[in-house]
């Protein structure tokens, strides 16, 4: 009877899960047995297998209708072919997205907010412009031309509200390192404190500027091009080129480029760059004078040099630097200490630019002390002119890296304000107006931009509204364009030293957090760690590509060697865990559990074999061989009586030593819940294990397989033909197959009675 109740009990569990191989196919079912659900089940149906009375059910998959993916594209691309005035209309609108937003302005509820940030914007604007000039290697005056249009162009095309766009000192340092590179290419002298332009301030004829002159076609003419004017050809050039592929970069909508620069990443690369930043204003600080290094190792170069001529330090700019320095640091902490009671932040900045300036000037400081000054700032426009072509194709490599960075700070911020203040941005606009940025401005002598965190925080805190504050910023530097820029004549390069260095706290302090970087996530800090290395002991660029390398390599180590365990039963409950990392767990009987914690490919399928035959303390290929061997060995023996071998040994200790390995489990019990998908090694791997754990007599079961992991079992035949073996091999939850194992573990011990 006992036999019988237990042969009844298979039968009812197996019965009607599918009516036939037709159904199978039609209506892709998967088997639900009763019980109760594993970890990974949804709760709806988690219920719903609880709440069930009956001893099995289906769960039917959803018929889905073929796509035809040629009449789609052909339909999309006959509706963007095709132009009526309400498409073109909207395709303006797209592109202007101020025409939709500037109609709706809430003029009494925003404009004081948006004046406000912007006047205060402003006023940081004009010192950090002219201090990010010593970065970029150009004059102060094509740092206030990429300010004032990078805020107009973008107040027109920019989706974000809040973000401020300008000159940014890793861009700077970037673009810098470019023309330092191509000046030394062309025979010019790095040094700094050449003589200053006087006349009528042309910056585009000034080959006095220094020894060694440079034919440059320009607007197809050929010119005889001096220091200053091939700078900022080289600067042009570079920023024309990467506003090109950040525009073909949104035309082929490819803005989930970001998606692969990761925080440590770009956390790793800001802080290593501003190590660099930090080095090479060190010389200003302290008023030596040593050659501005170039290429790898810059970093390390500079300070050698920096400790060499250390004795040839000018006491007049280390005491300016040490004042400025304090000031401009207490007056920081203080503020943000006290932000909640300020209404804006104080122009700090500003202040001690006007201070140190009036100081200069009256203290006659450069002509007493040979302290170095910015020299002449000419005012208004100079005439727009075509970046050389011929510049471009030397910088082409270097605007890429330059592209890609400046698009991801924009998008990170924008995103990082939207989610804020609850408003949506477009990805790929962004990049159009970072892209027409750099293109439009680079016609007007100015360099690469990008969105500023420091600035972006202080337009928020300040009541910012719109990108309405962003034109009253603009208005600042235009004021300081027409007819202030020549009152900073005596300004000190020490004190815009200091304005650079100061700004870089935020930066900075990323060192404080590797602690706590390290106690979320060690692999993140090894990426923060790695990528500021490189950007700051090698190059910038290299040191952004070693970043994102390691970052892939990263993933893609976590992959191939996943965490692997076996699995034990929750007492009294039908769940399931690692049995090395919960207490109190029980193990099946006659059942091994096993989970792979990441997708089944090519690259990992080794060490998902070993893993299994580790944690199984079986290896099928292993025991095969050594059941045919003691076959073998067996149809060998001598006739009965005869107990001894050729070798002297006692036919008993020989039997022993060939005996088959004890398997204490029947079933192998595979939890997919953790495997996202599978390719075509992955399915033959599965279709291995099964094949060789088949031939021991264990039956290998797949539980909490997701649709996609599913149907490339399907297509790769795992299920046999017509998916016969489907409800035998596939169940929907760990507690459902262990159920199933242990019915056939009790029919094979019945049928062996």
């Amino acid at each position: 009877m006992f036999i019988l109740h237990s042969i009844l009990k298979i039968i009812c569990r197996k019965k009607p899960l599918f009516s036939g191989e037709n159904k199978i196919e039609n209506n892709d079912l998967m088997p639900m047995h009763e019980v109760n659900t594993g970890a990974m089940e949804r709760p709806l149906e988690a219920t719903r297998l609880e709440s069930s009375t009956s001893s099995c059910f289906l769960m039917e998959r959803k018929t889905h209708v073929k796509i035809n993916r040629k009449q789609i594209m052909l339909a999309k691309l006959r509706k963007s072919c095709s132009c009526t005035p309400r498409k073109l209309k909207n395709l303006v609108m797209d592109f202007f997205p101020v025409l939709r937003w500037l109609p709706k302005y809430q003029c009494k509820e925003y404009i004081w907010g948006d004046i406000m940030s912007g006047l205060v914007i402003g006023i940081i604007l004009v010192p950090q412009a002219i201090a990010y000039s010593l970065l970029a290697g150009l004059k102060p005056i094509y740092s206030l031309y990429t300010s004032f249009f990078a805020n107009i162009i973008y107040f027109l095309m920019g989706t974000s509200r809040h973000v401020s766009v300008g000159i940014f000192s890793l861009i700077s340092l970037m673009v810098g390192q470019v023309v330092d590179r191509e000046l030394l290419l062309a025979g010019f002298d790095l040094n700094d404190d050449a003589p200053p332009a006087l006349g009528d301030g042309s910056l585009w004829n000034d080959s006095q500027l220094n020894t060694a002159a440079f034919n440059l076609t320009i607007g197809g003419t050929n010119v005889e091009c001096g220091k200053e004017c091939y700078a900022i050809g080289i600067a042009t050039a570079l920023t024309f080129v990467a506003g090109v592929y950040q525009v073909l970069m949104g035309i082929f909508r490819l803005g989930f480029v970001s998606m692969y620069l990761s925080e440590s990443m770009l956390d790793g690369f800001a802080t290593g760059a501003s190590l660099t930043i930090l080095t090479a204003q060190v010389k200003y600080l302290i008023g030596i004078k040593i050659p501005r290094s170039q290429g790898q190792g810059m970093l390390v170069i500079t300070w050698i040099n920096i400790f060499q001529n250390i004795s040839q330090a000018n006491l007049c700019d280390v005491i300016t630097s040490a004042i400025c320095i304090v000031v401009l640091v207490t007056a920081k902490e203080l503020g943000d200490r006290y932000k909640h009671k300020l209404k804006f932040p104080l122009p700090t900045e500003l202040v001690v630019i006007v201070v140190a300036t009036l100081v200069s000037h009256y203290g006659n400081l450069n002509e007493v002390y040979a302290s170095s000054v910015s020299g002449v700032i000419p005012t208004g426009f100079i005439p727009p002119k075509v970046p050389c072509f011929d510049l471009m194709l030397r910088v082409a490599v270097d605007a890429l890296p330059l592209a890609i960075v400046s698009f991801a700070f924009t998008v990170s911020l924008s995103e990082m304000c939207a989610k804020k203040y609850a408003y949506t941005i477009r990805a790929n606009q962004e990049m159009f107006a970072v892209g027409f940025c750099n293109i439009i401005p680079s016609f007007f002598h100015s360099f690469a931009t990008s969105a500023a965190l420091a600035k972006t925080l202080v337009k928020t805190s300040t009541g910012c509204q719109t990108q309405v504050s962003g034109v009253i910023s603009a208005m600042v530097v235009l004021l300081v364009l027409l007819f202030l820029a020549p009152l900073f004549y005596s300004l000190q390069k020490c004190v815009l030293a200091c304005i650079i260095i100061v700004s870089l706290r935020g930066a900075l302090r990323k060192f404080r957090d590797v602690p706590v970087r390290y106690h979320v996530n060690k692999v993140d800090t090894l990426v923060w760690v790695i990528t500021m290395s490189a950007s700051a002991l090698i190059s910038t660029e290299i040191g952004l590509l070693v970043g994102i390398v390691f970052s892939m390599l990263c993933i893609i180590v976590r992959t191939q060697r996943p965490r692997t365990a076996l699995l034990g039963q929750i007492q009294n409950t039908s769940f399931y865990e690692d049995d090395l990392e919960y207490k109190n767990l029980s193990s099946v009987p006659k059942v091994k559990i096993f989970r792979f914690e990441a997708p089944l490919y090519y690259a990992n399928r080794n060490y998902f074999l070993k893993s299994l035959y580790r944690l199984t303390d079986l290896d099928p290929n292993l025991e095969a061989a050594r059941r045919k061997k003691y076959e073998k060995k067996e149809q060998q023996q001598p006739k009965k009586g005869d107990h001894t071998t050729a070798n002297g040994l006692d036919m008993g200790e020989t039997t022993v030593q060939l005996v088959p390995k004890q398997i204490d489990f029947q079933a192998i019990v595979v939890d997919c819940s953790s495997i996202s998908f599978l390719d075509t090694t992955g399915v033959n791997t599965l279709k291995e294990i099964l094949k060789d754990y088949k031939e021991l007599n264990i039956s290998v079961l797949l539980a909490c397989c997701n649709p996609s992991v599913i149907d490339s079992l399907k297509r790769g035949g795992y299920f046999g033909k017509d998916f016969g073996s489907m409800q035998e091999l596939l169940f929907y939850s760990i507690h459902n197959a262990v159920q199933f194992a242990k019915d056939l573990n009790l029919s094979a011990d019945c049928s062996g009675v």
